[in-house]
């Protein structure tokens, strides 16, 4: 490994290197400080209220809240430091010596190849495997101290258990994890096999099972019927009370949970298959902005241009609010306008990855 970086990384890459990524941890330090205490200022009275700790606050929620948005704004705080400090190195006319030496342009994009690719890395790993975890931390302290008056259940709820098998809500308490006016009803391909009608249906989180209250039961044989009625039936039934909420925290979610509940919404259709898919191609295809930022803030910064570092700085914080936007108008178009999600999470991404090529065309040489 030595070998290859002396022979593919010269002083200046490293320096480059070294310049990169200081400025991006420089920056994205002072965006997560600013953050910080802006959400202090939000939540102190909810903090205040509920009489927490100071580690309470900081191991319960800041311990999620701080690595979601590091690596949040990771991608365009990239941008915004690669734009400061190359537009730094033209203005000091640092840049051109390295061009006029016989240096390529695509080789003088090797050390920012490199430190995109950390970033990468990084921002990947943590996108799959550290945020899902992280972000429980911050949905529940959210849940229990700052939206604690706020329901997450829903009312007319439909659901498909099985193949054969649909379940019918007409609400829900989460709270109590009881559901009132329930029906669950058997088919054996077209033909009505069984209907349970129950007033409420409440979950033994012990036995994990459901008990149906005030039931009626319906066993249908062709044109034989039967009726059986009772006061309290235990049984075992493939839902949770968690399927009854507004699922607003798909990030919380762990790969492997997130990959169980597409599997279970390919039967039920609860109508959130699009969120969830969502979800899962965005955990991958969001790293990858690392690189297309890195190439456009590279193309449009290493020109030497009157009035200094302010003009380059000035058009990547646009282009910054301009990913934004695309980003959010893509979600919008896969969850509301029917927009494959496959497709949604890549457009940001191809619609400013053609514009970095045509920067680097038109970058000097």
């Amino acid at each position: 490994m030595k070998r290859l970086t002396k022979r593919y990384l010269k002083i200046i890459d490293w320096y480059i290197i070294n310049k990169y990524l200081g400025t991006f941890v420089f920056t994205l330090g002072i965006f997560l400080v600013i953050i910080v205490v802006f959400d202090i200022s939000e939540k102190l009275d909810d903090f205040l209220k509920h009489d927490l700790t100071f580690w309470e606050i900081l191991t319960q929620y800041y311990f999620g809240f701080i690595p979601f948005y590091l690596n949040f704004l990771s991608p365009l705080i990239n941008f915004i430091a690669v734009i400061f400090f190359t537009a730094k190195m033209a203005d000091q006319t640092e840049i051109v010596p390295i061009l006029s030496g016989g240096a390529s342009f695509n080789r003088f994009l090797r050390p920012y190849a490199v430190a995109s690719s950390i970033i990468f890395i990084v921002s990947l790993v943590f996108n799959v495997f550290i945020i899902p975890h992280t972000n429980q931390l911050k949905s529940s302290f959210e849940r229990k101290y700052v939206n604690s008056g706020n329901s997450e259940a829903k009312n007319e709820i439909h659901l498909q258990l099985d193949k054969n098998t649909f379940v019918y809500v007409q609400s829900f308490d989460n709270t109590q994890r009881t559901g009132y006016q329930f029906s669950l009803e058997k088919f054996n391909q077209d033909s009505l096999k069984e209907k349970i009608l129950a007033t409420r249906v409440t979950y033994d989180s012990l036995k994990r099972v459901w008990s149906i209250l005030d039931y009626s039961i319906r066993y249908v044989n062709g044109l034989k019927e039967k009726m059986v009625s009772g006061v309290k039936k235990d049984t075992v039934l493939d839902m949770r009370p968690i399927d009854f909420e507004t699922r607003n925290d798909l990030d919380a979610m762990a790969m492997r949970e997130l990959n169980t509940n597409i599997e279970k919404e390919k039967i039920r259709g609860a109508g959130i298959m699009v969120d969830l898919l969502y979800e899962k191609y965005q955990r991958f295809v969001y790293p990858l902005s690392s690189y297309i930022l890195t190439l456009i803030g590279v193309s449009m910064s290493s020109r030497k241009v009157r009035g200094g570092i302010g003009l380059p700085l000035g058009i990547g914080i646009f282009l910054c609010f301009a990913y934004i936007v695309t980003v959010q108008f893509s979600k919008v178009f896969a969850l509301k306008g029917g927009l494959p999600p496959i497709i949604a999470v890549f457009i940001p991404n191809i619609i400013f990855g053609v514009f970095g090529i045509y920067l680097l065309k038109n970058a000097p040489k």
